[in-house]
């Protein structure tokens, strides 16, 4: 008798090792916040309480907060900007919803390089389907996948929704395949300016801003503006405009990097996602010249006579 039960609590030490050891073993990956909550109060906090929740063991990280309010636009950027020097498997959870509550779809994308992004239907995602490419997007079952007893709530689904569906499918519990149906119909996507070459000059927009110095980023890229044969050095025609109207007209060389022109004058160059950028050395372009970004603004780039 003895002896069986040595046997018995043996196995079933061996039972629970390989119950632990195959938790261990799920794949966990990086969970990043992208909002436009600020870090004022407590929002953020809860968001990270309720990944926590799912999982103690959860990288959390941020990508930022401080999307300006409301800001759609935005936010597409910024998941563009950083999403590729993410490993793959990433799960971004990105809440800029101005639409809370209302039909607009909720869900997750995944990319073709395989990354996630949770996150409302409403032109997030307008920047990386573009550019990264988008495999397949599911439209998350809110029946199954809400945090428990959140139902009655309508007003902070980045907390009781994508905080909780971006937690659980980062820790391996749940996979996208359980999210819910596939989405077969057009995304909501932001209308802008393409980068393209027309008439000899480069035209694109104005994303965003390089907050902190004031730089004004482009989203013509290296590739593209290498077909106008750019030289170092020389000067350019750079006409901006906001819905149509010109804002800005200048010429202004081209260079390598900000001390390559005098304190105080503009330079064109290329920023670190290699886009097109102007600037002036030590002081803010934006600020100087009335200049914000948007898909509104308008951005012309062609060689000075």
């Amino acid at each position: 008798m003895n002896t069986l039960r040595k046997r018995m609590g043996v196995a079933v030490f061996l039972l629970v090792l390989l119950l632990s050891l195959a938790e261990a073993a799920t794949t966990k990956t990086a969970l990043v916040f992208q909002t436009d909550f600020g870090l004022k109060d407590g929002a953020v906090s809860a968001m990270k309480g309720v990944a926590f929740g799912v999982d103690t063991d959860l990288p959390l990280f941020d990508l930022t907060h401080e999307i300006p309010p409301y800001s759609i636009w935005e936010a597409a950027y910024r998941l563009y900007q950083t999403l590729e020097y993410w490993p793959t498997g990433t799960v971004f959870v990105s809440v800029v919803d101005p639409g809370v509550g209302t039909e607009r779809r909720s869900v997750v994308a995944k990319t073709k390089d395989g990354r996630y992004i949770v996150t409302p239907d409403n032109g997030t995602l307008t920047i990386v389907e573009e550019r990264a490419g988008i495999d397949a997007v599911r439209l998350i079952d809110e029946t199954k996948h809400r945090l428990p007893g959140s139902e009655q709530s309508y007003t902070f689904l980045g907390r009781d929704l994508f905080a909780y569906v971006g937690a659980r499918l980062a820790s391996g519990k749940l996979s996208f395949e359980e999210v819910g149906p596939l989405v077969e119909d057009t995304l909501v996507r932001i209308p802008y300016q393409r980068a393209e070459i027309r008439n000899g000059a480069a035209l694109g927009t104005i994303p965003v801003l390089d907050i902190q110095y004031g730089n004004v980023w482009t989203n013509i890229g290296k590739p593209l503006f290498d077909t106008l044969k750019p030289a170092f050095g020389k000067k350019y025609e750079v006409t901006i405009s906001r819905e149509g109207k010109e804002v800005f007209k200048g010429n202004i060389p081209y260079v390598n990097t900000f001390g390559d022109v005098p304190e105080g004058e503009p330079l064109l160059f290329y920023n670190s996602l290699m886009e097109l950028s102007l600037a002036l050395n030590m002081d803010s372009f934006a600020e100087k010249f009335g200049i914000a970004s948007g898909p509104e603004w308008s951005v012309s780039v062609k060689p000075a006579d």
